[in-house]
This record gives C-alpha cells, sequence and structure tokens, in this order.
C-alpha cells in the first residue's frame, strides 16, 4: 500500500489566533456524542442546548455564529469558551481530509492558518495525523448516522 505524501509528519502549532473560529462561511456540524459533551459543559440538558446554540442546515445540526458576525458563537476575546469540550470537527483542524489530500491542499490551508508549518511549530508524526483523520471521519459517519435533527428543535 503507498503511504500518504505526510507519512514523514507535518509541522503544526495552534497559535490561538482564532482564525479557524471565524471569516468563513462554513459550519460546524455536531454529532450526539458533540452535543452531550457541549449541553454538559455549559450544564444545559441536550435539548436547552440545542434550542440555544444550534440551527438545522442540510437536516444536520451545527452551531450558531455569534449574532451579526460570521465567527463561533464561542470564541470570546478569540478564545474558545468551549475549548475542553469542543466538537471533534474542531478538535481535528487542520488534519481533516481535504486538507490532506494534497501538499498543495495543505498549503493553501496554510493561508488561513498560522499554525501550519509555523517556524515554532514540532512535527507532528504521519501515525498521529492518520489516527486524527480517522478521529474525523468516525466523527462525520456519526453526524450523518440517519438521526433526523429537524424534529429535535
Amino acid at each position: 500500500m503507498k503511504k500518504p505524501w505526510f507519512h514523514q509528519g507535518l509541522r503544526f502549532k495552534c497559535t490561538g489566533c482564532g482564525k479557524c473560529c471565524t471569516g468563513s462561511d462554513g459550519y460546524v456540524f455536531l454529532s450526539p456524542a458533540d452535543l452531550i459533551a457541549l449541553a454538559d459543559h455549559f450544564k444545559l440538558s441536550v435539548t436547552e442546548f440545542i434550542d440555544q446554540h444550534t440551527r438545522v442546515v442540510d437536516n444536520q445540526i451545527c452551531l450558531l455564529d455569534s449574532p451579526g458576525s460570521d465567527k463561533c458563537i464561542f470564541l470570546k476575546d478569540n478564545k474558545c469558551s468551549a475549548y475542553h469540550a469542543r466538537p471533534v470537527q474542531c478538535r481535528t483542524f487542520p488534519w481533516w481530509l481535504h486538507n490532506l489530500e494534497s501538499p498543495d491542499n495543505w498549503r493553501s490551508a496554510a493561508v488561513h492558518c498560522e499554525g501550519i508549518d509555523h517556524c515554532d511549530a514540532e512535527q507532528i508524526s504521519g501515525e498521529k495525523i492518520a489516527q486524527e483523520c480517522m478521529n474525523y471521519i468516525d466523527n462525520l459517519v456519526e453526524q450523518n448516522s440517519g438521526f433526523d435533527y429537524s424534529s429535535s428543535k
């Protein structure tokens, strides 16, 4: 089996800039496990959390943006107020399949993320990157497990 182009590892260090949480038209989709973790973090029931902090897009539940902006509702002073319970989609960035498809995609992701190939970044092993990719994929499967979130709102 051919090794992925990143098998020798890649350099990444989160700088805490908050750019991955703002300025895009993307969505943070939530799995049932994400919903439970976030609700627990904010000491809410899952139903309360869904009612207060989410919306449904393409029959999937996702986080709201802050009112009047394009930043995540949990981004406060460029820091995640839900960091320890943040969704898997957030935890696994930048190890998303699209970013790792090719060296060009990795460089494109670096344009928006200063932690990719940062001069102080440690080398993340190819094995660790592959594990994070699997976590990301497992989460996608869980998000798309057929549960009808529209009936939860």
